[in-house]
């Protein structure tokens, strides 16, 4: 009968109770023991799970039982073989692939066929098998990931992905987040894919001056070129940056035409382009793929817009701002110990993007507050009691309100989308960490600033104490409408 019923017994759960009385047996077999006090009455925690992982390790490095035969990984189109002394048990739980692998294998052991990148970071998947830790260097994350995937360790991709996500900023020779924006794109990772783009749209002024910008794909740049919330110093820079990448990667015809197109042109002051197309190559050699754009945009500088916007639609990306680092579009703003008392600054910019608004400039006021109330937790005065409710100053929270000096008629047909950019150090490099558009105030951006912890000296919002903010202005133009006759 026991011989009957081991053979219905799925080998999964085979290999689970062994594992229980395997690990019985290493917490048995050693006195110490880690006590955790509890609540009165409800006993105590015994904690193995350090001298678990101990044990595991030293089984990896030391132990006989269960061996699974050598394990070889051969790296493809190479005779070079690593050998690892695994256990059946250890890689049965860990993986369904391999499980079915052991099954099947020879008697000679399992030979495993993986790239080189794969192939040089075997050991420490398989270690990671035993211990259930790792550490990962950022050109280390894609095999490890493909590993992961490939023989379906689920934790560990999760893990991973996470930690790409949270490493996006780190330093590398040649950078990384192309690559891994790539690895997503083909592995259908979204949440990943997303991350790195958002990276890349808000640092792209960074990733110009690096090596990466070369390595970008053509599906890549013309993603990026048809976002509005790029973060560089002007269309311009862009132009530049496009004209470099056309150069040293030589694309298709197709390719160049389609991006020359997604430049914003009518964001270049017509001095300027009057100046790229007599002096840019790309410009001269594929004007004829552009000629109607620059052609619209020189109509869009020289007229006035209320009469622009007669005949042509302004609501298209042509004539829609991104986000401009350079004084005509906003002004940085330092702010010292921003948990303290209210801030306040003032900056100008010109009305709008149009060479007709160009000499027109708007003065703009903020205020910081560090612990502006809502409405709903605002003081109210009760008669019944005849006094002012208590309020806590730490359930206000960080709020800024941006205003125009003065009123205008020139702002007709004119409304202004303001956005806040948040610097902050990540991995020891400054970079975008949010970006947050509204109209009004930040009380439209209910999430402005809400996990920031400016308390603390140490946290990622601030550097050296100070909070770096960027305000940009982006004047939008509105077409008229007609009334029908």
């Amino acid at each position: 009968m026991a011989i009957m019923f081991q053979r219905i017994i799925p080998a999964r759960i085979q290999w689970g109770v062994l594992f229980i009385a395997f690990c019985f047996q290493f917490v048995t077999a050693s006195g110490a023991q880690k006590l955790e006090a509890l609540p009165e009455g409800s006993g105590a925690l015994i904690n193995h799970s350090l001298m678990l992982v101990q044990r595991m390790e030293a089984l990896l490095a030391h132990g006989k039982r269960q061996r699974c035969g050598p394990l070889g990984v051969q790296t493809l189109h190479s005779d070079e073989v690593k050998v690892f002394q695994a256990h059946s048990l250890v890689l049965s739980l860990q993986s369904e692939v391999f499980e079915g692998l052991l099954q099947h294998r020879n008697t000679s052991g399992l030979i495993l066929r993986e790239t080189t990148d794969c192939a040089a970071v075997f050991d420490k998947f398989i270690r990671y098998l035993y211990c259930g830790e790792i550490t990962v260097l950022l050109e280390q994350a894609i095999p490890l990931h493909k590993l992961a995937s490939k023989y379906r360790v689920s934790a560990l991709q999760e893990g991973l992905s996470h930690y790409m996500t949270q490493h996006l900023a780190s330093e590398s020779p040649q950078g990384h987040v192309v690559s891994w924006y790539d690895y997503a794109m083909r592995i259908g990772d979204v949440g990943l894919r997303d991350s790195c783009l958002q990276y890349l749209s808000w640092n792209l002024s960074s990733v110009f001056q690096s090596g990466e910008w070369g390595s970008v794909s053509d599906d890549l740049l013309l993603s990026l070129l048809q976002r509005s919330d790029l973060i560089l110093q002007s269309e311009l820079e862009l132009f530049g940056a496009l004209e470099s990448w056309i150069g040293r990667n030589q694309p298709g015809g197709t390719t160049i035409e389609s991006a020359l197109r997604s430049v914003r042109y009518a964001m270049i002051p017509p001095g300027q382009l009057f100046r790229l197309q007599k002096q840019s190559p790309v410009l001269l050699k594929y004007h004829e793929s552009v000629r109607d754009l620059l052609f619209m945009a020189f109509q869009f500088h020289s007229a006035s817009p209320l009469q622009f916007a007669k005949y042509f639609d302004v609501n298209c990306s042509l004539f829609m701002p991104r986000n401009y680092l350079s004084p005509a579009w906003g002004s940085p703003w330092l702010i010292n110990n921003p948990t303290r008392d209210d801030r306040s600054t003032s900056f100008q910019t010109q009305l709008g993007p149009s060479g007709h608004d160009s000499t027109k400039k708007i003065m703009w006021n903020a205020l910081f507050s560090p612990r502006w109330l809502p409405v709903s937790l605002r003081p109210v005065y009760t008669a019944e009691h005849g006094a002012m409710q208590a309020v806590r100053a730490e359930e206000g929270r960080p709020r800024i309100i941006v205003t125009p000096a003065t009123s205008s008629v020139d702002f007709a047909g004119v409304s202004f989308q303001k956005t806040v950019i948040v610097a902050a150090r990540q991995q020891g490099k400054v970079v975008v960490r949010h970006v947050f558009n509204f109209h009004q105030s930040t009380e439209e951006s209910g999430d402005f600033l809400a996990q920031a912890d400016l308390q603390r000296r140490a946290s990622e919002y601030l550097i050296e104490s100070a909070m770096h903010l960027h305000i940009v202005i982006k004047p939008i133009y509105h077409s008229l409408i007609k009334a029908r006759k």
